[in-house]
């Protein structure tokens, strides 16, 4: 057995036997279990009386995951990861593909061209073993953090990067950059953060650390060339090879670490903004730097203005403690106007919807009483009266139109398949989209991020539905729908679909996040504001209502 397999075998023993201590090994030496090769625990014994093991189990174990799989896969021997670590600076996924694209291995003493060649060879199956995480779980873990940076003296920006600042629906590496004048300053703040868990690796420039068992790294480039890091870690790679490509072009260079004229000279680009205006682009946002267009329509200027925070005016779904949400209405809607919304829609559930709590015909109007004291004493929002009603199995909807006739806005949504085939589901649809009282279908997919892809329908039929019928589809930004998806909702306003952009926040804390997660969705899809009703002032969306119902 080679040394690289008798050490990780060796520590593989320590953690599945629990061996702590002398008494411990010595138990395992005396009567030693039969599937542990005597060479593993001789080895172990050695290492426990020069104190070794402990240190190696420990030190392996706080790796930054990425650098960690290359040992427990055999791709690399400690002392390799020493060398990689230490004359390469390489802690992630994206500082190895680096690395070893530029054949930085090659030249250094203990690493050479073999072990480039294995790590090259690893990195597909490096990329299928990452852990994903949701981007939800993801958002939440990196917000507290980057609010913190931020409020750190001497930070001039800091921003998440790579699949998370794509708002892609799943995560790899969890990350953040920081163009900072003292990073020691910032970290000892990151380090008396109370989210923060554990250390994993710190350096002068980068610093690896476990919150609620999540690794999140955070990175301290120079700050004349931060936005050339930056841009590498966001990517895509195929986006920041495909400007690599444009800088040579030009006689510029452009790599990970900085930006240089065509006499060699480095040039200063602390933003992203300026690599771009160095190379004749305007600024590319994030969401759609995986796209293979962006470039070029960027290029011949033609991006179109993507949807943003500052262009919503309201968020038309979202749920309360009259049914499954955990605030009152008046907590929903205070911090809907702190949000600096024109209006917000209270939409509860309907009895059919398999929530815990839902309105009755009879609560309706105790609610409709109290959104009216509440537009008394915040009287600087409107309050929509609204409904998320389900569509039942045979396409009725779960109240009767006497009683959806109160409601300001009614949403309708297909919670439940109930057995049906996609033409069944797309017919039940169609009736709700019909209707004259249903403005809004919501989550049209029905999925689940990242479990459950949603139903199965022919999505065009229904985008052309929606534009007969004058019916809004969703793109939902609750971490568990992300509904519909980036690639759906660019077919729908390519085939002239409304949409509105919501939280279908449950608490008052998810108003603001959601909506992000949902304004990201529709950047990814490319939609603009002027595809989205909730970008409009209330009249409009009162009149678009209006229409439908033949007022």
């Amino acid at each position: 057995m080679g040394e690289q397999r008798l050490l990780t075998r060796a520590a593989e023993v320590v953690r599945e036997w629990q061996i702590e201590s002398q008494p411990a090994l010595q138990r395992a030496l005396d009567s030693p279990p039969s599937e542990i090769d005597s060479a593993v625990l001789r080895r172990l014994q050695q290492l426990f009386e020069a104190g070794g093991w402990v240190m190696l189990e420990s030190a392996i174990a706080d790796l930054p995951a990425d650098l960690r799989w290359l040992h427990e896969s055999g791709t690399t021997t400690a002392a390799q990861l020493a060398l990689l670590h230490e004359q390469i600076d390489v802690t992630s996924l994206a500082d190895l593909i680096d690395a070893v694209d530029a054949h930085a291995l090659s030249g250094v003493q203990g690493l050479g061209e073999s072990v480039e060649a294995a790590i090259r060879a690893a990195l597909p199956e490096l990329r299928r073993s990452t852990k994903r995480t949701p981007l939800g779980r993801a958002v939440a873990l990196v917000d507290p953090l980057l609010e913190e940076i931020r409020s750190s003296p001497g930070v001039h920006w800091a921003e998440p990067a790579g699949s998370l600042r794509r708002a892609e629906e799943t995560i790899g590496d969890v990350e953040i950059v920081v163009a900072a004048d003292d990073p020691s300053m910032v970290t000892s703040g990151i380090l008396d953060a109370p989210t923060v868990d554990r250390v994993l690796y710190r350096s002068a420039r980068r610093l690896y650390v476990l919150i609620n068992r999540s690794q999140v790294g955070v990175r301290f480039p120079e700050v004349e060339k931060a936005g050339p890091a930056l841009l590498r870690l966001t990517g895509s790679l195929a986006h920041f090879r495909a400007l690599e490509a444009r800088a040579a072009e030009r006689g510029w260079r452009l790599a990970p670490d900085g930006l240089w004229t065509p006499d060699g000279r480095l040039q200063r680009a602390a933003t992203e903004v300026e690599v771009y205006s160095a190379l004749d682009l305007p600024y590319i946002p994030p969401e759609i730097r995986g796209d293979d267009r962006a470039i070029a329509v960027a290029d011949r200027g033609r991006l179109p203005p993507l949807l943003a925070w500052q262009h919503i005016r309201g968020d038309l779904h979202m749920h309360s403690v009259w049914s499954d949400g955990h605030d009152s209405v008046e907590t929903m809607v205070r911090t809907c106007r702190n949000l600096g919304y024109e209006y917000a829609a209270i939409t509860d559930h309907s009895p059919r919807s398999g929530a815990a709590r839902s309105l009755t015909q009879q609560t309706i109007r105790h609610q409709a009483d109290e959104i009216a004291a509440i537009r008394e004493r915040i009287p600087d929002i409107a309050i929509l009266h609204g409904c998320e009603v389900d569509i039942l199995p045979d396409g009725r909807l779960d109240f009767p139109d006497r009683v959806l006739q109160q409601f300001d806005i009614v949403l309708a949504s297909l919670h439940h398949r109930a057995g049906q085939s996609p033409e069944e589901l797309l017919r039940r649809y169609a009736e709700a989209m019909h209707h004259p009282l249903v403005t809004v279908i919501t989550h049209p997919a029905n999925r689940s991020v990242p479990n459950n892809p949603g139903y199965d329908l022919d999505y065009d039929r229904l985008f052309e539905l929606a534009v007969q019928t004058g019916t809004c589809l969703e793109i939902d930004g609750a971490p568990g729908h992300l509904d519909m998806p980036s690639t759906m909702a660019h077919r729908a306003i390519a085939a002239g679909v409304r949409v509105t952009v919501d939280s279908d926040a449950h608490s008052a804390n998810g108003l603001a996040r959601q909506m992000r997660l949902g304004i990201a969705t529709a950047c990814r899809g490319w939609v603009e504001p002027r595809h989205v009703l909730n970008t409009v002032p209330l009249a409009e969306v009162r009149a678009l209502i209006g229409r439908k119902r033949g007022d």
